[in-house]
């Protein structure tokens, strides 16, 4: 959307939002109020030059994001909440696509108001809509479409690959520095690359990777599942690609200071001593020597060795090492921070046989805001894993039991969910099924009762979401 001299990336999400103001308002005041006014004056001034630019102005909604004139509009922070708002209102009328197709008034506005307001007080709400603007000149709607789901088996082996592919990696890497050989940076680079075109093609399944936890390689896991949970808190709050790519290769090095930990500690299976946890306690300050010894002092290296050094520091400046002055966080440190306390509290370690499941993970992580974790950062890492993260087990109100698939951060609390044992107590196969799937009289056909322990189960997510 250029032609003319309309940027896309600005006007569009600046109007898009501006449309969330009106419909929201709209929600709480009458069509003639001063506040109801002023937005839709709001929305015209900026409107209006975008659609007399293009001839035609299109807002989409697909799959979990807008799109105008067929360009992904990027959410930002300070519009976050509007954008929610508006994919939910959506959703809720099966609305896919809000058409203009000439300049508007206000009378426009209000009556498309009026009309979007209204129908959802109706069992077929875009049906309504749809015939209420037929007096509307200029502003069409079309269905939401649903996005099909063809060739799923070939996209989650390509995710698979991907993954595993840095798994290995990151155990190469971490043998060869222990046998004191020389390793590939470009090669790291290459294979995060790969995850973060991974991540932002197939970000829901490549997330449900990091929910597959390997006890007996847990450090080589955990690693690539910091980088990934990492990109994707990246990714969320809008950093480019090569930033991306930056702040992975980063988190995937945050550990590598435990390869210089003894094996006999590291791999402890009863709890350490005091003098044990000393030791371990230095492996943010190895880190950091080991990434400086690896390249020299460039701008990724020396930030790759702070974030090692200080993703064990909280943002009141307790954890560890222990410092004789207040430090300054690194922007990248308070991101592999959440990841790292989430991706470790959610797995099961030699010292720690029995894992949070990921509700109370979160519950404990959100104790921590203000002190320990950046709240900011902690919000948008919820609004992307979801109240409920993969593979989380669930009970249902239709008596089932169930792993949750894939999440929805529009619906925070209606992710997808595999069905793993059926309301007479039968293990099946599983299909999933969308907790937002509503029956004819408009009620949500499942709902989530409570979360399981899979651990007094004994669910093998891997079995399930492999």
């Amino acid at each position: 959307m250029e032609k003319a001299g309309v940027n896309t990336e600005v006007d569009g999400k600046t109007i898009l939002n501006q449309f969330a103001v009106v419909l929201r308002t709209g929600n709480f005041y009458d069509a003639d109020n001063v506040a109801v006014k002023s937005a839709v004056e709001k929305f015209l001034n900026i409107a209006n030059p975008a659609i007399e630019a293009e001839g035609v102005f299109r807002i989409d909604l697909i799959g979990e994001y807008f799109y105008i004139n067929d360009t992904r509009v990027r959410y930002p922070l300070e519009y976050i909440l509007n954008f929610d708002y508006l994919v939910r209102e959506f959703r809720r009328r099966d609305l896919g696509s809000v058409i203009f197709d000439a300049p508007l008034g206000v009378d426009d506005v209000k009556a498309f108001l009026k009309t979007f307001i209204n129908s959802i007080y109706s069992n077929t709400p875009f049906e309504a809509m749809e015939a209420s603007l037929e007096e509307t000149p200029g502003i069409r709607v079309e269905k939401l479409k649903r996005v099909r789901e063809e060739g799923s088996l070939d996209r989650r082996k390509i995710v698979k690959k991907s993954y595993f592919n840095a798994v290995s990696f990151t155990k190469g890497i971490m043998n060869k520095l222990r046998a004191g050989e020389k390793v590939s940076l470009k090669k790291a680079k290459r294979v995060v690359e790969s995850m973060v075109d991974t991540l932002l093609a197939e970000e829901q399944l490549l997330i449900g990777m990091t929910a597959i936890k390997d006890y007996d390689e847990y450090t080589y896991h955990h690693c690539v599942n910091v980088s990934v949970l990492s990109i994707a808190i990246g990714q969320k709050i809008g950093l480019n690609r090569r930033a991306l790519t930056e702040l992975g290769l980063i988190a995937l090095f945050h550990d590598i200071g435990k390869m210089e930990i003894p094996k006999e500690i590291l791999n402890k299976p009863t709890a350490f001593t005091e003098e044990e946890w000393r030791v371990i306690m230095r492996h943010p300050y190895w880190g950091a020597r080991t990434i400086l010894k690896l390249k020299g002092p460039d701008k990724i290296s020396i930030r790759s060795a702070l974030v090692a050094f200080q993703h064990h520091i909280n943002r009141d400046n307790t954890g560890y090492p222990k410092l004789h002055e207040p430090m300054a966080l690194d922007f990248y440190s308070k991101i592999v921070s959440v990841a790292d306390q989430y991706d470790a509290m959610t797995s099961s370690r030699v010292y720690s046989r029995v894992p949070l499941p990921p509700d109370r993970a979160l519950s404990v992580m959100m104790e921590r805001t203000e002190s320990q974790i950046d709240p900011i950062l902690f919000k948008f890492f919820v609004n992307m894993v979801g109240v409920y993260p993969i593979g989380t087990l669930v009970l249902l109100d239709t008596r089932e039991m169930g792993l949750v698939y894939e999440c929805n951060p529009l619906f925070a609390d209606r992710p997808r969910v595999m069905i793993i044992v059926d309301k007479g107590g039968k293990k099946i196969k599983g299909s999933v099924v969308d907790l937002t799937e509503k029956d004819s009289t408009n009620r949500y056909t499942r709902s989530i009762v409570k979360t399981l322990d899979p651990n007094k189960y004994r669910i093998n997510l891997a079995e399930y979401l492999l």
